[in-house]
This record gives structure tokens, C-alpha cells and sequence, in this order.
């Protein structure tokens, strides 16, 4: 498994595994409809854009033959006021490639890259109905805050949690 810097010839790549986890990872969470009408092509666009947007950090996950399986992407958030700190804004790793030790190896990357950037803090936003936050929590981030949303219709509980100090992050 090789993780490395995405670039924008990356992005077709990364929108398949955003659109196939979102399928998945949100079935049964947010109506199916919505996640029908989910766009390779959509998709595509925001990453180019959100690769080539200065201050944001994307990494990809390739298998042995070269097929993007996962991503991370993180910054820090316009709506972000907290001080020397970032936002872990996407990971999704394919269902087949998950519990292989791939989002630790994401996080510890982006990790690495928030350290160098004087990030303390890290703060990461999920649907409380998201498994996935489980993965959050057994890595140290705590919850901060719940709040209702509203998402493709459908109103859902957003869980906000926090690495209050990245430096004690243990991912060895």
C-alpha cells in the first residue's frame, strides 16, 4: 500500500471512492435517492478544485496496482477561528480495503503535515450515525459538540470532536 500526495491527475480516482463510500457508508443514514443521483463526473470537479486550492492537504491510498482505495484531505476551514489549529475534513477508504490499517497510515500523514503547520488542535466533523466515528475516538479525539443538520432532506445529528493536542497522538 502506498500513500502519497495527491495531485489533480488524482482526481477521477479519489471522486470514485468519495461517491462508492458515501454509497455504502451512508446507506440506510440519508436517503437513498440522494445518493442515486451521486456524480463520478460532480465529484471529479470538486476534487481538482479542492486538490488545487492552496492551504488544503490531500492524500491517497493506492493499492499494489496503482488504484486509488482511500484519501484523506484536511486544512483548515474558513469557518475555523480557533487558533494554530485544522480540520480533518475528509477520509474514506474503499469497504474492501477497510480494518487494513489504511486510515491510520492517512491520518498520521496529514498528521504529520498539521505538526509542521504549528496545528495543535484537529477538529473533525461526522454523522452521528456514522460508524466511523469510532475510528475518531480510538485514535484520542473527543467529542466537543452536537448539533442538528439538515442534509439532503433529511435531519441528522453532526458530531464534532477534537484532538485537543495532536502532539500526544500516538500512531506508532
Amino acid at each position: 500500500m502506498l500513500i502519497r500526495k495527491a495531485n489533480v491527475a488524482d482526481a477521477e480516482g479519489i471522486a470514485i471512492v468519495h461517491v462508492d463510500c458515501w454509497r455504502t457508508t451512508y446507506k440506510n443514514i440519508m436517503p437513498s435517492d440522494f445518493l442515486d443521483k451521486l456524480s463520478y463526473g460532480k465529484r471529479k470537479d470538486v476534487w481538482i478544485e479542492n486538490i488545487s486550492k492552496d492551504g488544503n492537504h490531500v492524500y491517497v491510498a493506492e493499492n499494489n496496482e496503482g488504484k486509488i482505495v482511500g484519501f484523506i484531505s484536511g486544512g483548515k476551514r474558513e469557518t475555523n477561528k480557533v487558533e494554530d489549529s485544522g480540520d480533518l475534513t475528509a477520509i474514506y477508504i474503499l469497504e474492501d480495503f477497510q480494518r487494513m490499517g489504511i486510515g491510520k497510515k492517512l491520518i498520521k500523514e496529514l498528521f504529520f503535515i498539521f505538526k509542521k503547520l504549528g496545528f495543535h488542535t484537529i477538529f473533525v466533523e461526522v454523522l452521528e450515525d456514522n460508524n466511523s466515528r469510532f475510528f475518531y475516538e480510538a485514535f484520542g479525539a473527543e467529542l466537543l459538540k452536537t448539533e442538528k443538520i439538515k442534509m439532503a432532506g433529511a435531519e441528522l445529528n453532526l458530531l464534532v470532536y477534537e484532538w485537543k493536542d495532536i502532539s500526544l497522538c500516538c500512531f506508532d
